[in-house]
């Protein structure tokens, strides 16, 4: 960071357990799922500027670089809510794929709050800016946090989980676009019999035990988003027999992952 000028990595996430317990009064659905972050981004370059525009440029021409991109949106939140005069110049460079299950625009709006309390001395903390983001994304809260995660509520209470021993995650991404809203519309019709074990996955993350944490990933959302896309049922079968300890689609789809202890075994599947 030099001065008012700040580069920032916006952390992809997956799940490592979905559960979907009911749809409350106000449409969200209450949850309880075990979050982590990956060594995938999207860069997020912000710099103050004296006038009070935001101007946002992203390296996709398909990318939106007004009110419908959650970067712009949280800039302008944040500048509305701490009457801040100056505006924002920001450049978005896009890795993490769009509409994947992989929470890219999440990660994109908490990188810009993050930023913006930075370079305008806000001071605001970590659970502050958590309050911001979750008005303007459910998973917002963990993409400022980071790290291993159960998230409750609609996603925003969160319990720091120990860190993961180290693995790999191979991610595939078929050539398809999954809806979110469809997906949790979808599940509240499902007459789900198999629930994630999640405290079960918590004890094994707690015991350190990578195969325990990979034999019990599950996520109630396959129930909806296999059926539509088979494919993802192969790429998982794929995975499983290519080396990987546990296979799972992350967050609504389609991306899929497999989890390997080795990281010449995850380059092979690759």
């Amino acid at each position: 960071m030099e001065g008012e000028f700040m580069r920032l990595r916006a952390m992809a996430k997956i799940n490592l357990g979905l559960d979907v317990l009911r749809k409350r009064e106000d449409g969200y659905h209450e949850v309880r799922m075990i979050m982590q972050t990956i060594q995938m981004y999207d860069l997020l370059d912000i710099r103050k500027k004296e006038e009070p525009e935001i101007s946002l440029s992203t390296n996709l021409p398909y990318v939106p670089s007004d009110e419908r991109n959650l970067v712009y949106k949280a800039a302008k939140v944040m500048q509305e809510k701490y009457h801040l005069s100056n505006g924002f110049a920001i450049k978005l460079q896009k890795n993490i794929p769009a509409a994947a299950g992989l929470a890219g625009g999440s990660a994109d709006c908490a990188a810009t709050l993050t930023a913006i309390n930075t370079i305008c001395d806000l001071g605001l903390s970590k659970e502050e800016l958590c309050q911001v983001g979750v008005t303007l994304g459910a998973d917002v809260p963990f993409c400022i946090m980071q790290g291993t995660m159960l998230a409750e509520g609609i996603g925003e209470i969160l319990t720091p989980l120990p860190d993961l021993p180290p693995l790999w995650a191979l991610l595939i991404k078929p050539h398809i676009s999954v809806s979110t809203p469809y997906v949790y519309g979808e599940i509240d019709k499902q007459n789900i019999v198999t629930r994630p074990d999640t405290n079960a996955v918590i004890d094994a993350i707690k015991r350190k035990d990578p195969v325990g944490i990979a034999q019990k990933l599950c996520n109630v959302l396959e129930l909806v988003t296999i059926p539509e896309y088979p494919v993802l049922a192969q790429i998982k079968e794929f995975l499983l027999q290519n080396g990987s300890i546990g296979a799972l689609m992350s967050g609504s789809g389609p991306t899929t992952y497999g989890l390997f202890q080795d990281e010449i075994l995850a380059n092979f599947a690759y």
